[in-house]
């Protein structure tokens, strides 16, 4: 695996790049992943925004690149006369952004309680 900001390869399980210090495919997915039996939620991702993050949502729940999902958004977009885009400004309506996201803490992390 290669790092999409400065192009120095990487470990399959490297959460950040040795060189540039971006965050891998890797680290994101192990960030983002939720604890077992919760379902996958739908979010705009504000990190990897261009617009409003739909576009990066949808690629990340998805599993797909981002670009495959904005270059399917520009086509559908230009091929519908304009339905593309108007689907897109709903999804910005009504997706949740994931600022509002609680924070993912592994059961490793959390806190045990001890009987005193």
């Amino acid at each position: 695996m290669y790092c999409t900001h400065c192009g120095v390869q990487t470990g399959d399980q490297d959460n950040f790049c040795r060189e540039c210090g971006q965050e891998t495919p890797a680290g994101r997915e192990g960030r983002r992943q939720p604890p077992s039996g919760e379902p996958r939620r739908l979010y705009r991702v504000s990190a990897e925004k261009k617009i409003a993050g739909v576009c990066a949502g949808l690629g990340q729940y998805f599993e797909v690149d981002v670009t495959l999902i904005r270059v399917a958004v520009a086509a559908g977009t230009i091929f519908s006369g304009g339905l593309g885009l108007l689907a897109y400004i709903f999804a910005w309506i009504i997706m949740p952004s994931d600022r509002h996201q609680p924070p993912y803490r592994s059961r490793a992390s959390a806190p045990t309680q001890t009987a005193a």
